[in-house]
């Protein structure tokens, strides 16, 4: 499985994101923002966590403007598969790929910490490594976290059951508890926790790693 790691001025997970693809078993690439292209054969997108463009605007406005944001967007189109965690979220909003936006959190301040999640469902590549249901722990490190979305979104994303992570303790006031949602044909994933700083056992946290694991064996397994 070959997968591409979106590198933006401000991106700070990016290497983090390539180190725990890899050590799930994919073939990664780091690609530049002022790329027009992926490279060949690519099955996944990432898009890091960080402050792409210092936030200017709006939190990944700028970044989805960029000359590689259009080839993510074809990419997706074709079917194929794109990750955006945090800042990566913020981006797949601000290019349409993903309803909704990312607002101000409720307290107007900036959170770091672990938080409890609810895998609010298993069918998809993404979330294939848990059981529905499921109760994990990951961090967040965000500002601009709050999920918003019209009514008609949320009745969409709550009835084809497109909620792919829920919060139990809601920290930013987001919308129906959500913290991850998923496209309407379940390939393109957006969510504002890091899987990949709970991916090593030296993070004193691994609930993470499942996600990368079972999206690699996922993809890997998937007809050509």
């Amino acid at each position: 499985m070959k997968a591409a790691v979106v590198v933006f001025p401000g991106s700070n997970c990016d290497r983090d994101l390539a180190t725990a693809l890899r050590v799930a078993g994919a073939e990664v690439a780091m690609v530049w923002h002022k790329d027009t292209a992926l490279p060949a054969g690519t099955d996944l997108v990432g898009l890091p966590g960080g402050f792409s463009f210092g936030d200017y605007l709006r939190c990944g406005a700028i970044a989805a403007r960029a000359p590689i944001c259009a080839a993510v967007a074809e990419h997706a189109a074709r079917g194929g598969y794109v990750l955006g965690i945090c800042n990566g979220f913020q981006v797949l909003t601000e290019t349409g790929l993903l309803p909704g936006a990312l607002m101000r959190n409720r307290a107007l301040k900036y959170i770091c910490r672990t938080v409890p999640l609810t895998v609010a469902t298993a069918d998809s590549a993404f979330t294939a490594g848990y059981a529905s249901g499921a109760r994990i722990a990951l961090p967040i490190a965000h500002h601009d976290g709050s999920y918003a979305a019209d009514p008609d979104t949320l009745a969409r994303l709550t009835g084809e059951g497109r909620v792919a992570f829920a919060y139990d303790d809601n920290p930013n006031g987001s919308v129906a508890d959500i913290a991850g949602i998923l496209s309407d044909n379940r390939r393109v994933l957006g969510m504002m926790p890091h899987p990949e700083r709970a991916a090593d056992p030296a993070h004193g946290n691994t609930d993470g790693a499942r996600l990368f694991a079972g999206l690699v064996e996922t993809l890997a397994a998937a007809p050509a």
